[in-house]
């Protein structure tokens, strides 16, 4: 099949097209029809009528955009007309709601005319919180964005021109940094004098690039005064017009940098040589560029900066980097414009977050790559995350600091309403790493000279949420922290630099009776970084201590269990997982320690899961699982956790609710614990699952995970005399994080 018909298929599939329209508010009852339609909207109408502004409150409005098109100049197809233009509409539309929980009407109008175009979109304002214009040829698109931009008083965004040109913008401030030139001094040739070259040319005199430092050619040469005057190609370049005649080649000679938004294949290798040493090109026409990536970096022996509209290269341009981010923060904030210093903001913080290190999923998802800042990523890649609560923040902060937003915001709490969007599991890591950032504590990371572990720490001292000692080679540890650029000066605990006589001492006393002679205890804390940590929590030299990435979870868990033990009033530890779905959290116990606990293990692993869940600010009710309901079927097994729901419910410091046993649809679906099963103790469904024993708990919650679309955070230690985590082996540098936090919490609370 090929990849036309593969799309059409893909496009065909009942239902058919990309987008559809959902409910967010409850329609099951009549009550609720009631309130949804007639007679309830008679209430947010008239409010409304009196203060329109209460659309943002009332209604949809301020999440929707409007994608409008007359399909007059759709990427690659050209004039194909409104209705064959719909399928890119509903994909623009797609790529709001994914990057940036944006929601979007796309409309297709069949209107040639400028006037009337801008006309019929402006007599939309009332439906919409912004308008996306796309896909509508030049000049024409310029006519109708500034009519709109007078008449309309909702964000206006035509993303051809200022998308491309704030991508662009933030791929030319990195890249003139690695090449070491100033913008102002930049000389830069243009090819190309359609929508988006010339918004992009205007936007880098934006950045201080200065205007008769442009060149701007098309497919009849340089864009001169003379031409200008007559009409050609259109008085919207005139402040690039040049001089003298010419053609591409010419506007090349001793140009540092190269803009292509053109035609593939005109420039060639020796314009490439002509150009300033260390030059920057980007070429981005699509699905050829100007000139290919290798032909280019062939081309000369100095440093070729690379950018391309093509995602297997290096550092693409692509505009999916900007418009659902820079909309997010115009919305948020009920923006009344898209400025010139919002678009500024924007491309400043894509530069800067280009300069960060890249999470772990990042470089997954791009194996072949190397994301470090440099010639080859001096962009970030659309399915970094972090673009969304970096950018967007940057972006409505601009809109209040510049008079264009008629909200304000607080600046740290709108940044964790946008983590929010990406997952319920980053609405409740939030809880905590406040609660860390709050009073961070030292927390000892067994294998520091890990590379995900140092780049973990990194963050940690970065966002101040712990004080990290990494304990391993500081020559190694060095070298990683060099070669990752992150700046900051790490905490090493180096076995070979520090006396560990005491800790050697320390651990003998701990376990000399447990078959440890003292030579041994020296051997341990020499050469294995798990005691070693142990013994310095344990000592108090450390408040708290992770491992396990690079280690079995039985191998990672026993050198705390022998040197730090459990609680005084604890006799079992248990693991505990967070599972975050898109509407609720659920803790689930025992995943990870205990095999075959008895009724009084399990009894403690539910105490152990209430006391995480309420790390999380989340108050427990307690659900001891199996496959029986209250008594159903009566064995051995049922036993075990009625008897555990039965010792919880009679201990008179076991303030949080608790029933059991259960089977599992039981404790999470209200209709079948309040209606079947009303005599229960709980009143609404269970957050926290207490699985019989380790197979059941391990199978339950990984089927949560990848079946039920839930992300885990986990596995927390529940029980430890001292904060200690172990961490699954291969986890991501935010995992790392993650626990991290939840150690400082627990330590505080220690």
């Amino acid at each position: 099949m090929g990849f036309e018909e593969e799309s059409r298929t893909y496009h065909e599939s009942d239902p058919p097209g990309k987008i559809e329209i959902a409910t967010t508010k409850p329609t099951n009852t009549q009550r609720d029809l009631s309130l949804a339609y007639s007679p309830g909207v008679a209430g947010p109408c008239r409010a409304i009528a009196e203060n329109p502004d209460d659309a943002y409150q009332y209604t949809a409005k301020g999440n929707l955009v409007g994608v409008v098109s007359n399909g007059s100049a759709v990427l690659g197809l050209g004039d194909i007309g409104p209705q064959a233009s719909k399928p890119v509409m509903e994909g623009k539309g797609v790529l709001f709601k994914r990057f940036a929980d944006v929601d979007v009407f796309d409309i297709e109008l069949d209107l040639d005319d400028p006037r009337a175009f801008a006309s019929a979109v402006a007599a939309m304002e009332p439906t919409f919180g912004g308008i996306n214009i796309e896909d509508i040829r030049a000049p024409e698109c310029f006519e109708i964005e500034e009519t709109l931009h007078e008449e309309m008083s909702i964000p206006v965004f035509h993303d051809d021109q200022h998308g491309t040109a704030i991508i662009t913008g933030a791929a030319l401030l990195n890249a003139a940094e690695i090449a070491g030139k100033e913008l102002s001094e930049l000389e830069v040739a243009f090819a190309g004098a359609g929508a988006a070259a010339t918004a992009t040319a205007r936007f880098f005199v934006s950045l201080g690039v200065e205007p008769e430092n442009v060149t701007m050619s098309d497919i009849d040469g340089i864009i001169t005064e003379k031409r200008v005057a007559a009409d050609d190609p259109h008085p919207y370049v005139e402040a690039f017009a040049s001089n003298e005649g010419g053609d591409l080649a010419d506007a090349m000679v001793g140009a540092d940098a190269f803009v292509g938004l053109s035609a593939g294949g005109i420039v060639s290798q020796e314009m490439v040589r002509s150009m300033a040493a260390d030059p920057i090109i980007f070429a981005m026409a699509n699905p050829d560029p100007e000139i290919d990536y290798e032909e280019a970096k062939a081309a000369r022996d100095d440093t070729v900066i690379m950018a391309t509209g093509r995602s297997d290269y290096p550092n693409q341009v692509n505009n999916v980097l900007c418009f659902p981010f820079i909309f997010r923060g115009a919305l948020d904030v009920r923006a009344t414009e898209i400025n010139e210093e919002m678009k500024v903001t924007c491309a400043e913080a894509l530069a800067d977050l280009a300069k960060q290190d890249a999470p772990d999923a990042v470089r997954k998802a791009y194996s072949d790559e190397v994301l470090q800042f440099g010639p080859e990523y001096i962009l970030p890649k659309p399915l970094d995350p972090r673009v969304l609560f970096e950018v967007s923040s940057a972006v409505a902060q601009a809109a209040v600091s510049s008079d264009a937003a008629r909200a304000e915001i607080s600046l740290a709490t709108y940044h964790e309403r946008l983590e929010a969007r990406l997952g319920k599991s980053r609405e409740m890591m939030r809880i905590v790493l406040n609660k860390a950032k709050s009073n961070p504590k030292q927390v000892a990371l067994a294998e520091g000279d890990d590379e995900k572990t140092i780049r973990a720490a990194f963050q940690m001292h970065e966002e101040g949420i712990a004080q990290p000692l990494l304990i391993g080679n500081r020559e190694e540890i060095t070298a990683i922290v060099e070669e990752f650029g992150l700046e900051f000066e790490p905490n090493v605990i180096d076995p070979s630099e520090v006396d560990l006589g005491a800790y050697a001492d320390r651990l003998y006393e701990l376990r000399k009776r447990k078959g440890i002679t003292r030579s041994e205890a020296e051997d341990l804390v020499e050469q294995n970084s798990d005691y070693l940590g142990s013994v310095m929590v344990e000592m108090g030299d450390a408040d708290a201590m992770l491992t396990g990435l690079t280690r079995h979870y039985p191998t990672g868990a026993r050198p705390p269990l022998q040197v730090i033990g459990t609680a005084p009033d604890v006799e079992y530890v248990a693991g505990v997982y967070m599972l975050a779905f898109d509407d609720r959290v659920v803790f689930c116990a025992d995943a990870t320690v205990n095999r075959d606990p008895d009724h009084q293990a399990l009894a403690e692993a539910a105490r152990r899961a209430a006391e995480v869940a309420r790390q999380f600010d989340v108050e427990p009710r307690v659900a001891l699982l199996s496959y029986s309901d209250f008594g159903s079927v009566d064995n051995e097994g049922t036993r075990k956790p009625r008897a555990a729901a039965r010792t919880l419910r009679r201990d008179p410091d076991v303030d949080f609710p608790v029933d059991g046993e259960m089977q599992a649809d039981t404790a999470v679906v209200e209709e079948i614990l309040t209606e079947t099963y009303a005599f229960s103790e709980l009143e609404k469904p269970a957050n926290v699952l207490v699985f019989p024993n380790l197979e059941a708990g391990n199978i339950g919650y990984k089927l949560l995970q990848r079946l039920g679309g839930a992300e885990a955070i986990g596995p927390m230690l529940a029980g430890m005399d001292e904060p200690v985590h172990v961490l699954q082996r291969g986890d991501e540098v935010k995992d790392i994080v993650n626990l991290a936090a939840v150690a400082v919490v627990d330590a505080q609370q220690e």
